[in-house]
């Protein structure tokens, strides 16, 4: 992962979980709560977790009384963002388990808030329709075989190896090296390039080697076949440069800033206790962008129709 410079701090800090009473003295009813305060929520380049932070949002706004603040920051931004006061909230960690040890172990500025419920697949894919005609394309012992299949203008004589964001979760290049694999990565720049890319190699059917992940609603809409790289062990990936095996399961988590945790009350109550299902956060990126709903529009949606899920987030007494 690239090293991103930190950004200028603007904002105030989140304050405590303060009450407030109407003009006349009396509480709110449940649909207009009393204002506590900011909460500041990192927004990380892809659906799935503009998902996590739209209904997490929404519940802080619209049932505890919380003024929400979004930030569209890169995974490593938003963890300096704890440090400045810039980030209350990641929703959506992808491991990280460097940017824990600076951030939570050694500057005690950030902590654990407990996993999201999803857990996080990271792999590399070919359309369903290259597995068929290619059998043995899925083995990344044939992948050197099959280079000339992926050659682009981009990729320099090799074949390419289309990656997303240079900022997300990434071992690529160096299992392209470390495997003596014919190919170049080349980044798409974007969750929306890459799945445009992908949907594009389906119907028209182009060739594409390219990284994705779950969850992700597009799996549900599309086939594509994952390439099975030399089996993930554990250590396997401790030296980013000699990483030679598959990514592993990640169970995705929540962290936040000390300071949140320490006084944001029902805010940080509610972040900890938010927890749902791959199908839970395919449905909301669904609506996002296949549905033509804002995000805020998509939580309200779910949220109506999924009390049942969100109702024990909401901390007793709130």
């Amino acid at each position: 992962m690239k090293k991103i410079p930190v950004i200028v701090v603007l904002g105030l800090l989140l304050g405590g979980c303060q009450g407030a009473t109407s003009d006349a003295g009396g509480t709110p009813p449940p649909s207009a709560p009393a204002n506590k305060g900011t909460v500041k929520l990192a927004i990380n380049p892809w659906v799935g977790y503009e998902a996590n932070a739209a209904v997490i949002e929404h519940l802080l706004e619209t049932k505890l009384g919380y003024t929400v603040e979004t930030k569209n920051l890169k995974e490593e931004i938003s963890w300096q963002g704890f440090e400045t006061g810039e980030v209350d909230a990641i929703v959506e960690n992808w491991g990280h388990d460097d940017l824990k040890k600076t951030y939570i172990t050694e500057k005690k500025v950030a902590v654990d808030a407990g996993p999201t419920g999803n857990t996080g697949t990271i792999g590399w894919y070919v359309p369903q329709w290259m597995a068929d005609q290619y059998p043995d394309i899925t083995d990344w012992n044939n992948l050197n075989k099959y280079a000339d299949l992926f050659k682009t203008s981009e990729s320099g004589g090799k074949g390419q190896f289309l990656a997303g964001d240079p900022s997300f979760v990434t071992n690529d290049e160096a299992l392209i090296a470390n495997l003596k694999l014919n190919y170049k990565v080349v980044f798409s720049g974007s969750e929306a390039a890459i799945i445009k890319a992908a949907q594009q190699a389906n119907a028209q059917k182009k060739p594409l080697l390219f990284y994705f992940y779950e969850p992700q609603w597009l799996f549900a809409k599309e086939k594509y076949a994952r390439v099975k790289l030399p089996e993930y062990k554990a250590g396997c990936d401790a030296d980013p440069k000699k990483v030679a095996c598959d990514y592993p399961d990640y169970v995705l988590d929540k962290v936040v800033s000390k300071k949140f945790a320490d006084t944001g009350g029902a805010a940080y109550e509610l972040v900890k206790n938010f927890k749902w299902t791959n199908d839970d956060q395919n449905l909301v990126s669904d609506y996002i962008t296949n549905q033509g709903l804002s995000a805020e529009k998509a939580a309200e949606k779910w949220v109506a129709e999924h009390e049942a899920t969100w109702k024990p987030w909401i901390p007793a007494g709130s």
